[in-house]
């Protein structure tokens, strides 16, 4: 494939190699390109991103990094997402990419960059939808390839579903689920062979499914309908927020009153939670990053609770899960840029990258581990996962309490899952 890097590695990189970087703090600048979601439907997800930008060109500039940050907006659709990684990429000739934020946002980006052989770090996505999402045949394993280029940190599906299970198992119920999904990256990969149908009937939960939906659906009655006739008394899904919002608020006009409501990504955020005002209470989620996660930033030796506490009172807002892992992809941006024999050298950074070995703000994190399947071992490393349950406080605002730690007992219980009714 004839690309960019492949022009500069011929003989316009003997012009190009009198003015390599030496090392950081030389008079080069490393460009580095971010991507996230920061307008239409996935916005929440990138709430504390100026805060973070901020922090980190700050730390940068104190510890001796020439960096700079060219921040982009996928507008929370792929085909944006694919066309700012081309223009971070030619136009702006960045050194590095960093992505956040739903396959819908980070598939596309990596799959230009590996492309391209730019070196990229991307968050928050399951690695299931990350991973088989971009390969060529995703329903043929046999012929799943590793990537040269692209890195990705996150927990998976078994660890969401794990949580899941273990927090309904918790309780008593009638062990009937009604299931949510969406026909987007999250959905597909969650109803799937790999995702929560085989998990739950192997735990001894019988599942109703009511078929994929289109994003920004505005009529749940038909998937209503079905979890009521299922006499379904837990609910599960990964809808985008707004969708939660319509369907749940439906469901309750319309009788639907299950027990348990363990949502994934839509129920990350407190504002999401807030709007529901009564109707939030008792609402459980995957919990990714928290205050009280006992980990602290290599790059600012900040707690999470720290960071939590410096974010709230920079955004006159509350915490929210994103927090933790924007910090932690600048964290390991970092460290692999002052690692690497050359950051302007696309190999060589995504080498570097490669060997990270850190202990962040979301935990280690470190490619090649054994606790990723061998065929992901090389792109993906997993951080811990715990579920959480939203408890509305007197004034309305909304305490995210730490009721499951199966993955990761050295994070604290905040309590036990209750009942919504």
């Amino acid at each position: 494939m004839f690309t960019r890097r492949n022009l500069l590695k011929s003989g316009a990189a003997l012009a190009a190699s009198s003015f390599a970087l030496p090392a950081l703090g030389g008079n080069a600048k490393i460009r580095i390109g971010y991507v996230s979601p920061q307008s239409g439907p996935l916005s929440a997800f990138s709430e504390a991103d100026n805060f973070m930008v901020a922090q980190f060109l700050e730390v940068a500039k104190a510890q001796g990094l020439d960096v700079e940050v060219i921040v982009k907006d996928s507008q929370s659709n792929p085909n944006r997402a694919a066309e700012v990684a081309r223009e971070l990429i030619t136009r702006d000739q960045v050194n590095l990419i960093l992505v956040a934020s739903t396959p819908e946002t980070t598939n596309p980006v990596c799959t230009i960059a590996e492309a391209e052989e730019i070196p990229v770090i991307s968050s928050v996505a399951p690695w299931q939808p990350w991973f088989i999402g971009q390969q060529g045949n995703p329903s043929d394993p046999g012929s799943w390839q590793p990537f040269d280029y692209v890195y990705h940190f996150f927990w998976g599906l078994e660890d969401n579903i794990g949580a899941f299970l273990r927090m309904w198992d918790s309780v008593q119920t009638n062990r009937k689920v009604g299931a949510l999904w969406p026909n987007d990256g999250d959905g597909n990969a969650w109803a799937s062979e790999v995702g929560m149908p085989p998990a739950a009937a192997a735990a001894g939960f019988e599942l109703t499914d009511a078929g994929r939906y289109q994003n920004l659906t505005d009529d749940f009655s038909a998937q209503i309908n079905a979890f009521k006739r299922a006499e379904c008394e837990i609910m599960t899904g990964i809808p985008i927020p707004p969708d939660f919002t319509t369907f749940w608020t439906q469901a309750m006009q319309q009788g639907f009153n299950p027990k348990v409501v363990s949502i994934a990504k839509a129920l990350l955020f407190p504002e999401s939670v807030v709007a529901l005002g009564d109707l939030g209470h008792n609402l459980s989620c995957e919990l990714y990053w928290s205050p009280a996660f006992p980990y602290k930033s290599s790059l600012t030796g900040d707690s999470s609770a720290d960071l939590a506490g410096k974010f709230q009172e920079a955004a006159k807002r509350q915490w929210t899960q994103p927090v933790g892992f924007t910090h932690a992809l600048f964290e390991v941006a970092a460290d692999a840029l002052k690692r690497a024999e050359d950051p302007t050298d696309g190999d060589a950074l995504a080498e570097a990258i490669a060997a990270t070995r850190l202990d962040t703000v979301v935990g280690n994190i470190g490619w090649g581990k054994e606790n990723v399947p061998e065929f992901a071992r090389r792109n993906v490393a997993k951080t811990p996962l715990v579920g959480g349950q939203w408890r509305r406080k007197e004034d309305g605002s909304f305490d995210l309490v730490i009721v499951e730690n199966g993955n990761a007992p050295e994070i604290p219980l905040g309590g036990t899952l209750e009942l919504l009714a």
